[in-house]
């Protein structure tokens, strides 16, 4: 899969197609927001029913991204379950599953506004990780530098010469990346919501997902 390196408070990133970011010297990969279990979710609390293949997918590249990268420890960044009931449900193929991938490797879940309390999976349980010159957290706040963050599910909008296409996406500048959901069932926010331009600098960028990531100008919402 190609990918897209860019630079965060001096550190090299690597942003994968997949929506996750590959920090080579620290042997890390940080995925956000993978909401493992949200058909359940959804289901359970009288939703539509949608087909119970999320989670598995998701798994599914997690597993890929950790063979292309050989990651010897895993930042999950958040909101990795759609909820902490989530885990009670979870087939034991699929709690097996993540267990398999987690042999051998530090694993961080940090904790988020859908999982806000430990999870009862082997790992470190954290609000937040320092590893300097970057800080891993969840949701971002305003004023910091070096900050990875999920929580918002950022997408940018593509014109074509026909349409518009909506893409999953990292947004960064000087003092942040705020990375994409890398979960199946995830929706998302334009990159042109207020509450995204208000966290990031004017020259900042975006990385879109997909089989050829590349870098674009973050769009900025039109003035009337």
């Amino acid at each position: 899969m190609k990918s897209v390196e860019f630079t965060l408070a001096g550190a090299q990133l690597t942003a994968l197609g997949s929506g996750a970011l590959w920090w080579r010297a620290q042997d890390l990969l940080c995925v956000s927001d993978l909401h493992l279990g949200k058909s359940e979710r959804i289901l359970r609390r009288g939703g539509t029913a949608l087909p119970p293949y999320d989670t598995r997918d998701t798994l599914i590249r997690l597993e890929q991204d950790l063979r292309l990268t050989n990651a010897k420890t895993v930042v999950c960044l958040g909101d990795s379950f759609d909820d902490l009931a989530v885990l009670d449900a979870l087939p034991d193929s699929e709690s097996d599953w993540i267990n398999r991938l987690q042999a051998g490797r530090r694993w961080v879940w940090i904790e988020g506004n859908h999982d806000p309390g430990p999870v009862d999976l082997p790992g470190s349980h954290l609000a937040e990780l320092p590893l300097p010159p970057l800080t891993f957290r969840h949701i971002a706040e305003p004023g910091q530098s070096g900050e990875i963050s999920g929580h918002y599910h950022p997408k940018v909008l593509l014109q074509t010469r026909l349409r518009g296409i909506s893409r999953p996406a990292f947004l960064f500048d000087s003092d942040r990346v705020i990375m994409p959901a890398y979960g199946t069932y995830t929706g998302g926010l334009r990159s042109s919501d207020e509450v995204l331009q208000s966290l990031l600098r004017p020259e900042a960028r975006a990385i879109v997902t997909g089989q050829t990531p590349r870098m674009v100008a973050l769009p900025r919402p039109k003035r009337g």
